[in-house]
């Protein structure tokens, strides 16, 4: 049965999955059945056993949009203002509201059984929006009329659709998806200890030596990078510059003039028959690379992103550009930036920047992930061998170190690559905040082979920290929910930590010693 469905679901649907367009999850807000329409409308029960055939992978594709394939017409639904005609009785023009009871004092030092909740409790965030629309309402004949339907909706719309949202989110303060990347943790406060302070000590030492020691570099880049030393210790592990300190300034130059030069060698072939395609798809991905962060829906950062794009796919003919290689690019480009802004890079407008500062983030951005590309290339060649072994080693992985949901997952006939192609695809970009990729990635360039290797253990831990979700779970299409929607919105720097010493402890135990968890 499951062999059908996968061969069935691979043939008929020309899309691949790992396709980048926007999603719900990772770094966006949990699916909530509450506001968001495509859940289908008839769930399998959990004991109703007829019914398992009918929640194969194809007929789930079928009845709803995967996390690699949202509908752009409904994304534009979803965001549209709501008309009067659909809203409930509560919004109409003239309603009856009850007068509000008097303001009493907030005592916050009473216990809670010495008097009236209401009295104790703060307002809520619906108390709030009842008063926010009692300011716009007036009064006649005793009764409260509405002054105006869009009037209200204009200052309601925007608040009940976030109440609605965050319903279904632990309560935390949320942390900004690029802002203060480097001391990020999760209570989104940033934190300089003295061992903070040591560390950045010993970074700056290293780096000022006249050759830089990249196996001491190394090893205290793993438990991650501070902010103000990460651009050149990125370019420093990837081997985009030289470890001679005297050599780096002539090296760079070289590097940026040579990037530039194929810039004005190849980029104007971009609208020829042989590179239209290509270029078609890179303009069409870019729009969709992190949708909700401001700073990669600016125009000058979209036209960095298709000449680097442009021109590396050009320049490796056997792989050219996939879906995916676009999400890679980001995490450089931000590093990179944050060398010259100390403001909120999220917001941050790159064309106020320099000319010059704009063509050496561009050139370093381009050759650091091209670094990246080399060790993983087998991943973008034709039919992507490279993930398809990735794949395999992981589901054999998760076989020997967690039976129970390895087995969970063949009871509900769900396979690796439904979700797991998109984690090796992207690096788990998908699935984690942009913050926790940069402190992922700082780990990744300190391992000899972190991107190509480092990261199945990475995906393995990571798989196995939802275990109590994933087993909670009751049926084909829950699974595959939760595992393409991970609500990894609040992760931090603690949360990738722990993630990195479970992949680190498996690779240890695993890695060298192929057989060990066999029976």
């Amino acid at each position: 049965m499951a062999t059908d469905n996968r061969i069935h679901f691979w043939r008929k649907n020309a899309k691949v999955p790992g396709s980048i367009q926007p999603v719900y999850g990772a770094q966006h807000p949990p699916l909530d059945p509450r506001i968001h329409r495509t859940f289908p409308k008839d769930t399998p029960k959990a004991n109703n056993l007829k019914s398992k055939k009918a929640s194969s992978f194809h007929e789930f594709a079928r009845s709803t949009n995967d996390a690699w394939d949202i509908d752009d017409e409904e994304d534009e639904d979803f965001l549209a203002p709501i008309h009067p005609s659909s809203l409930p009785p509560t919004l109409h023009s003239t309603h009856q509201v009850p007068p509000l009871p008097p303001q009493q004092p907030i005592n916050t030092t009473t216990e809670p059984d010495s008097g009236p909740a209401d009295q104790l409790a703060p307002p809520t965030a619906e108390v709030r929006l009842q008063h926010e629309e009692d300011r716009d309402c007036g009064q006649i004949n005793g009764r409260v009329v509405v002054k105006s339907s869009s009037e209200a909706l204009l200052n309601t719309n925007t608040v009940r659709s976030t109440l609605q949202k965050q319903k279904s989110l632990p309560v935390r303060p949320i942390i900004p998806l690029v802002a203060r990347i480097s001391d990020q943790n999760s209570s989104g406060a940033p934190i300089m200890t003295v061992r903070d302070k040591s560390r950045l000590d010993k970074f700056k030492y290293l780096l000022s030596c006249p050759n830089t020691d990249l196996e001491e570099l190394r090893k205290h880049s793993w438990s991650g990078i501070p902010r103000e030393v990460r651009p050149i210790t990125w370019r420093l592990l990837s081997g985009y510059l030289p470890v001679n300190m005297e050599r780096r300034d002539l090296v760079l130059k070289r590097k940026r003039d040579e990037y530039f030069g194929f810039i004005e060698q190849y980029y104007h072939s971009r609208t020829d028959e042989t590179y239209k395609d290509t270029y078609r798809q890179i303009h069409i991905d870019i729009p969709r690379t992190n949708p909700l962060i401001p700073l990669f829906q600016q125009p000058a950062v979209q036209e960095v992103f298709e000449r680097i794009l442009f021109i590396w796919a050009i320049r490796h003919p056997a792989s050219g550009y996939v879906q995916g290689i676009n999400d890679l690019v980001t995490p450089f480009f931000v590093v990179f930036l944050s060398e010259f802004v100390e403001e909120d890079v999220e917001n941050f407008d790159v064309a106020s920047l320099p000319l010059d500062t704009q063509r050496n983030i561009e050139a370093d951005s381009f050759w650091c992930m091209t670094k990246l590309l080399d060790g993983i290339q087998d991943n973008y060649t034709f039919a992507q061998p490279g993930i398809q072994n990735k794949v395999k080693a992981l589901e054999e992985l998760v076989s020997r170190i967690d039976e129970d949901i390895h087995n969970y997952f063949k009871r509900y006939e769900v396979e690796y690559l439904q979700f797991a192609f998109r984690w090796m695809n992207n690096l788990l970009m998908r699935e984690l905040p942009l913050r926790c990729t940069i402190r992922l990635w700082d780990t990744y360039q300190a391992e000899q082979e972190g991107f190509s290797h480092f990261h199945l253990y990475v995906c393995a831990a990571f798989l196995i920290e939802w275990r109590k979700e994933i087993l909670s779970m009751v049926d084909f299409q829950g699974l595959l929910m939760l595992l393409q929607n991970l609500p990894t919105i609040h992760w931090g720097n603690e949360e990738v930590g722990l993630l990195l010493a479970e992949a680190y402890r498996l690779k240890y135990m695993f890695a060298d010693a192929p057989n060990h968890y066999k029976r």
